[in-house]
């Protein structure tokens, strides 16, 4: 399902201590299925959602990002997919990176998962994270920092879609994301193929989140040296992103 990358890629992981690397990212089982499971504080780590790179092209991948970010001082400590995206790499609805909106939210109406509504917007400010419900996010008038939106939601206010059959039969890898009761960012990705609803209940039974949201499907990719997970299968739009000073770096 995965290849490692470059032996400078992996090498990330030695910036992170053993302790940390442990506390941050774990596997999971729920219903006899296997998760990995990543969980940080948005007050303490510095969580991002990146798309372009200095080139100004869609960075498609974790190995672009993270030499863009050696060049800034910086290194990839943990790194999701972070939402759908069209032919061109492009998201399909709402992006804001740095405090700029580079994509617009998109409430209209049309086919396939993001459609299925209620979709959703993950978002970074001011040190917390959220996820919210489209129309929800739309009344909260939140100036985020980082925003990518992305459907369908997993889990509205604690109860799971409406729409998620409990024996479906449409099992798929899929990752989301979601924010528990102590305000932390928790990302999940399914180790073997899942159901919707079996996924939707993991983020509400097993990880306390409220509000979870559906990232994407097959294409799930994770970057996660405690887990030895260096994915570079498919190509991505945005990418959630938790990044550190280099140790020692000016910059």
């Amino acid at each position: 399902m995965f290849r490692s990358l470059s032996i400078g890629l992996a090498m990330t992981a030695s910036f992170l201590s053993a302790e940390e690397s442990e506390a941050a990212c774990r596997e999971v089982t729920h219903l006899t299925q296997r998760y990995a499971v990543c969980s940080f504080d948005p007050a303490a780590s510095d969580i991002g959602i990146f798309h372009r790179g200095r080139d100004g092209q869609p960075y498609g991948g974790f190995e672009p990002l993270l030499r863009d970010l050696r060049q800034e001082g910086e290194y990839l400590e943990f790194a999701m997919n972070g939402g759908m995206y069209e032919r061109d790499l492009t998201s399909v609805g709402l992006l804001v990176t740095d405090g700029v909106e580079r994509k617009t939210l998109d409430r209209g109406h049309s086919w396939g998962n993001f459609y299925l509504k209620p979709n959703g917007v993950f978002f970074l400010q001011g040190g917390r994270a959220g996820v919210l419900e489209t129309e929800a996010y739309v009344d909260a008038a939140i100036k985020p920092d980082f925003a990518t939106q992305s459907g369908p939601m997993l889990v509205i206010d604690g109860a799971v879609h409406p729409a998620f059959l409990p024996k479906s039969d449409s099992l798929q890898i899929r990752n989301g994301v979601g924010v528990d009761r102590q305000g932390m960012a928790v990302f999940a990705v399914a180790l073997e193929p899942v159901r919707f609803h079996d996924f939707a209940t993991l983020f509400r039974d097993r990880l306390g989140c409220t509000n979870a949201l559906f990232l994407d499907g097959s294409i799930s990719s994770l970057f996660a040296p405690a887990l030895a997970r260096y994915d570079n299968t498919h190509p991505m739009g945005p990418i959630i992103a938790v990044t550190r000073k280099i140790p020692g770096s000016s910059k």
